[in-house]
Parts: structure tokens; C-alpha cells; sequence
């Protein structure tokens, strides 16, 4: 890879991709930012849109790839497929199109990491164990997913993505890195997100109710958004044999309860908690075992939790004062993690 130059970023607008699209800026490279900007926002990536090597093309990796993209195959380095609505009330939105994101879009941006002679680098998550019966989860455990409930076409087009990137890599056809993603959290997330460190900051913040659905006792691990890029980033340079998937998370394990109140200190609200009915398939814990990245990548989260939250909470208390982030808070779509 020596003389290539660009890295592909599908789904680059996003709050994730966003964050690698810095990185990688800041690494030297040249970035075509693919985003139909379904769930991304230019916003963003606008302070990228004066380098010259950044280049946004809008686009859905489902209808193929633009004639920029595979023109520029031959100084492709790497492909990063970080393009799929992530939260829950998003991406059950419209479950077909989350499904054939995961999958054809997948399938396109394979063939040109295997045109480019690119490494191909697919943004899985903790979804693909479901409702864990392992806990912590490592990376061989096969998961609990219902393939016919309503998270399915995310949780199910990622296992279906991640199949479909290792025969390639099995084939010959690409050189394949698959990272699964716990819950992350930090600066460009959406207000209307719709998961809970969004919901209940944005609550805090607007001073309505703080919902926390179910009892509050599940557990989630937050990682803040700098510490996945770097183990995203470390994962995909990795040089040695197939490592199949890594998990990347914070390994902290915490309630939603205890996140909720770490937030209400943190902000000085008033506001109450309300609760609500635990949706459908929603997990009861989730930690990632992350004793292979640490090995492997040399890679663990080093931000805390208190310094991230007061982190996201100063860049959330600036972008809801905005008139037009604010309408769109008050409509935040109440869903579950």
C-alpha cells in the first residue's frame, strides 16, 4: 500500500465515520466521504470541506458506487464501511433499507476494496450476540439473536455482512478486518438519536422527564467516540494473519440508572425520571471481553466515564441552543438503547 493514498469512508458523515474521517485526515490521507446522509449530517464533516483531500460524495452504497469512487481505485488504501443507521428508532425506520445497507452495501464496496487491491474494514457491533446468555461476551460466542423480531434487520444484516466480508477474505477476493462496535457515545451524536446517553443528556439539558425504560438495573458499557476511533484504526492497519472479529468497547459495565444519575449531577437538572415499558429483544446486559484487542492491537479505552460525559454534555448544551437543534430535541424519538 505504499503508494496509495486514499481512504474510502462510507457513511463518513456520520457520527462515527465523521470522527475516523479526522483521524485519517490528520494521518496524511486522502478521504472520500461516501453518505446519503440518511442519518449523517453535513454539519459534521463541514470543517473537513476546506482540505483539499477531503472530498464528500452523497450517495447510498446500495445503489452502487459513483464513477469518483471507483475512478480513483488504483490510490485506494482502504475501504472503511461504516454506513448503516446505528441507533434503533433509525434504523427500524425502514428495515429494508437498513438490511440491504448492510448486505449489498457491503457486497458493493467489497468488489472495489478487491478492484483496489484495498483493505476492506467493516464496522460490525454487539448486536450480532442479541440478548446475551454470555456474559461478558467474547468474540466466540455465537449470540442470542431473534431473526424475526423488529431488531433484526440491523442485528441480523450485520452477522449477514460480516459472513459475506470473511468468504471474501477466505477467497483470496479481500483482505478483510471486522471490528464489533459496543456502545459508544461522545460529540455529533444526534439529539434525536434515540439512544440513551443522547436521550437522557438531551432531557437533562431541555428539562423534560429522563425516561429510562424498563427497570433501569440493565447494563451497558459506554466507550467515548476518540477511544473506538483509535481501536478502529489500530485493528484496520493490524498486519498480522486474520484476527476475525475484534471487539471494541469500554469493558466498564454500569445500570442505565446509574448513568442516568451520573448525568443529572453532571447537569444540575431537576428532572424527573419517568419509566417506561422495556421494548422488544432489548438486551439485559452488555459487556465486551476485550482481552483480544488488548493482545492483539495493544489497544483499551483511556478516557473515563465522568470526563466523556462532561464532554458530550458541553457539546450537546451548544448544538440544542441552536433554534433549530432544539425543535429538533423536543422531538426526540423515545426509544430504547
Amino acid at each position: 500500500m505504499k503508494n496509495k493514498n486514499i481512504a474510502l469512508v462510507a457513511g463518513g458523515a456520520g457520527f462515527i465515520g465523521s470522527h475516523m474521517c479526522d483521524r485519517l485526515i490528520g494521518d496524511g490521507y486522502h478521504i472520500l466521504c461516501v453518505d446519503n446522509l440518511q442519518t449523517g449530517r453535513e454539519e459534521n464533516i463541514r470543517h473537513l470541506a476546506r482540505d483539499s483531500r477531503f472530498e464528500f460524495i452523497e450517495a447510498d452504497v446500495i445503489d452502487g458506487l459513483p464513477g469518483a469512487v471507483t475512478r480513483s481505485a488504483k490510490n485506494i488504501a482502504y475501504v472503511y464501511n461504516l454506513a448503516c443507521a446505528a441507533s434503533p428508532p433509525h434504523y427500524q425506520a425502514d428495515p429494508e433499507h437498513t438490511m440491504l445497507t448492510n448486505v449489498v452495501g457491503s457486497s458493493q464496496l467489497l468488489r472495489l476494496a478487491e478492484k483496489a487491491g484495498a483493505r476492506f474494514f467493516l464496522s460490525s457491533t454487539s448486536e450480532v450476540y442479541g440478548d446475551p446468555e454470555v456474559h461478558p461476551q467474547q468474540e466466540g460466542y455465537r449470540g442470542w439473536v431473534n431473526c424475526t423480531g423488529p431488531r433484526a434487520c440491523y442485528d441480523e444484516g450485520k452477522r449477514a455482512a460480516e459472513a459475506l466480508a470473511f468468504d471474501f477474505d477466505r477467497l483470496g477476493r479481500a483482505e478483510v478486518r471486522v471490528a464489533r462496535i459496543f456502545n459508544t457515545y461522545g460529540p455529533r451524536m444526534r439529539p434525536d438519536d434515540g439512544r440513551v446517553v443522547s436521550n437522557v443528556i438531551c432531557q437533562a439539558l431541555t428539562g423534560d422527564d429522563i425516561t429510562i425504560y424498563g427497570d433501569g438495573t440493565q447494563t451497558r458499557s459506554f466507550c467515548y467516540a476518540d477511544d473506538l476511533v483509535e481501536g478502529l484504526l489500530r485493528l484496520s492497519r493490524y498486519d498480522g494473519p486474520q484476527p476475525g472479529p475484534v471487539n471494541i468497547g469500554n469493558p466498564v459495565e454500569l445500570t442505565v440508572s446509574d448513568l442516568a444519575d451520573r448525568v443529572i449531577a453532571l447537569t444540575g437538572s431537576d428532572a424527573d425520571i419517568v419509566y417506561q415499558p422495556l421494548p422488544i429483544d432489548d438486551p439485559r446486559r452488555r459487556r465486551p471481553d476485550i482481552s483480544k484487542a488488548k493482545q492483539l492491537l495493544k489497544w483499551q479505552p483511556r478516557i473515563g466515564l465522568q470526563e466523556g460525559l462532561e464532554q458530550t454534555i458541553a457539546w450537546f448544551s451548544r448544538d440544542i441552543d441552536r433554534p433549530s437543534r432544539r425543535a429538533e430535541a423536543e422531538r426526540m424519538i423515545v426509544a430504547a438503547e
